[in-house]
């Protein structure tokens, strides 16, 4: 499969697996790093539109970027240092060149809200990992529950909800260093950005605050999902702070566009 410019395949640096280049900044890093960007099918207007595929399974030409929510807002001319007042203005600011470039020859639209959108897909890809590992019975919560394990060295990762008290989230953090042997190290927990009614919903349980994963796989699975969130929302957490296991490596593919549909991603069309 011929892979357009934009969706080279190289091993990064560090081995973490393909390397994608952002059409905004021009920096290149690992896949898992980055947000694809994909144009839907034509609609009842007949025009066709850049949504996000955050899975990165969509077919078709891709375009990769990694740049926080106000960067984006800001090159679509739609955030406070933006050119526009209202949506993406008629020629959609930066953005619109920079995926002229990427999607030779495809005439699109992007949609003044792609920022929320983008937003909303990662949010749903974190709490979609987390409804997995929990149906896998691999999630711990409760107080309680997450201490004792915490104590007990097993621990691979902790996370707060955004809106849980800090003396409760210390408490476990302490616990975690305990079991860890990691006193005055300062780890602690995530603090997610995700308040407690979210993660209530995603997970179909009540008041939940605190979470925790005692499987180092199920803790590289949810760090990807997270860290590409925390850092579109304009911070990040170290690797080591998120989870107590080895960083995430990333998977050698053969093209830029994963292995197949998604029921939630946008279908793309096919340019040349």
């Amino acid at each position: 499969m011929r892979n357009p410019h934009n969706d080279r395949v190289s091993a990064d640096i560090d081995g973490q697996g393909p390397e994608r280049k952002c059409i905004l900044s021009g920096d290149h890093d690992a896949r898992d790093a980055l947000i694809r960007l994909a144009i839907a099918p034509e609609g009842p207007d007949g025009a066709c539109m850049v949504l996000p595929d955050v899975m990165a399974r969509a077919p078709g030409r891709g375009a990769w970027i990694g740049v926080s929510k106000a960067e984006l807002e800001a090159a679509i001319g739609t955030g406070k240092n933006g050119a526009g007042k209202n949506g993406a203005g008629k020629n959609g600011g930066r953005l619109k060149g920079a995926l002229a470039r990427a999607f030779k020859g495809s005439t699109f639209t992007i949609p003044e809200d792609l920022p929320q959108r983008i937003e909303a897909a990662l949010r749903r890809a974190v709490t979609d990992r987390l409804g997995l590992e929990m149906r896998a019975g691999r999630l711990i919560l409760g107080t309680d529950r997450i201490a004792e394990q915490a104590r007990s060295g097993i621990v691979h990762w902790l996370a707060h909800a955004s809106d849980a008290k800090p003396d409760g989230s210390r408490k476990l953090d302490q616990a975690w260093r305990v079991g860890m042997e990691a006193e005055g190290s300062g780890m602690s927990g995530v603090t997610l950005p995700l308040d407690r009614a979210a993660l209530s919903v995603a997970l179909g349980r009540d008041n939940v605050v605190h979470l925790a994963l005692c499987d180092a796989g199920a803790a590289e699975r949810l760090d990807v999902p997270l860290q590409r969130l925390l850092r579109f929302l304009g911070g990040s957490e170290p690797a080591g702070d998120v989870s107590g296991g080895p960083e995430p490596n990333g998977q050698a593919v053969s093209d830029g566009d994963g292995p197949g549909p998604d029921p939630g991603a946008p279908v793309v069309a096919e340019t040349r």
